[in-house]
């Protein structure tokens, strides 16, 4: 059995990833003093509705490393040679800390890799990492696979309102400030695996042409994958797939277009559109 990757619920993987053999830990969300696992108990559309409707905080938690072990040790007892487990940023969550201590704790050859970012920021390197696992590569070639693919990867997401990344302790207060003192739309950057205000607009329109001119900029002159992320915004995902694919044309190799689960979804808050870039040369 060749190496086995191992990531988790934040990386919003496509459908097809399943049949890569990736296996996925899930997140925890809590909302209304009940705990469920994304994308098992707790979808997107009950997180938007419940901050939409100011019903309480939402606030999540990383997999314990005992169910991160028992992963791990499945896996393993199923023949599994090594695990390359690729999870979100370290600066952002506990999870790929508790995978960390996990690995400490079972016998066999298991590399923790942080992907510095979540959506397809992560799910770009988790795909990587399984394309040179099905390539036969060693726990080492597989991890640098995901290592190479982080590298290469760009994140840009617009938000309608800081105020749930503030809350949630993921920026600071002055930088709520910055986007809510003169009504401004906020656009961000995840950077060095935090998340960094990048630009101010007006309106919601020119934050998706400011999302397109970033994604055009990072992508250089390389061929690229692309995932494009919504909260409850169908048609501004719909508006901004269709923008890039205008101005990026034939270079797109794959271009994916996905709603954030439930764990980003309390964090971003509705009205989320993103795009990340995958540069592949």
């Amino acid at each position: 059995m060749p190496v086995v990757v191992v990531t988790d619920s934040t990386a919003y993987l496509p459908e097809t990833a399943a049949a890569g053999g990736i296996t996925v830990v899930p997140l925890h969300v809590v909302m209304g003093g009940a705990s469920g696992r994304e994308g098992v108990e707790i979808g997107p559309a009950a997180v938007a509705e419940a901050l939409s409707a100011h019903r309480g905080r939402v606030s999540t938690s990383q997999p314990t490393p005992g169910e991160f072990a028992a992963v791990y040790r499945s896996l393993l007892g199923s023949g599994a040679s090594a695990i390359v487990s690729v999870h979100l940023s370290g600066a952002l969550s506990g999870t790929s800390g508790s995978a960390e201590t996990a690995a400490g704790d079972v016998d066999g050859e298991i590399i923790v890799v942080d992907s510095r970012s979540t959506g397809m920021g992560l799910g770009f390197a988790v795909l990587a990492a399984a394309a040179e696992a099905a390539r036969g590569g060693t726990a080492t070639e597989v991890a640098a696979a995901a290592e190479a693919a982080i590298a290469k990867t760009s994140t840009f997401f617009y938000v309608d309102t800081l105020e749930h990344l503030r809350r949630g302790g993921r920026i600071t207060a002055v930088s709520a400030l910055l986007g809510t003192a003169l009504a401004v739309k906020p656009l961000l950057a995840v950077v060095d695996g935090q998340i960094a205000l990048r630009d101010k607009v007006r309106t919601a329109g020119r934050a998706l042409d400011r999302l397109v001119a970033l994604a055009f900029e990072a992508a250089g002159d390389s061929r690229v994958d692309l995932a494009v992320h919504h909260l409850a915004a169908p048609a501004r995902a719909e508006a901004l797939t269709a923008a890039l694919r205008d101005k990026l044309g034939d270079r797109i190799r794959n271009l994916y277009t996905s709603e954030v689960g439930a764990v980003v979804a309390a964090h971003a808050g509705p009205g989320l559109a993103g795009v990340v870039v995958h540069r592949l040369d």
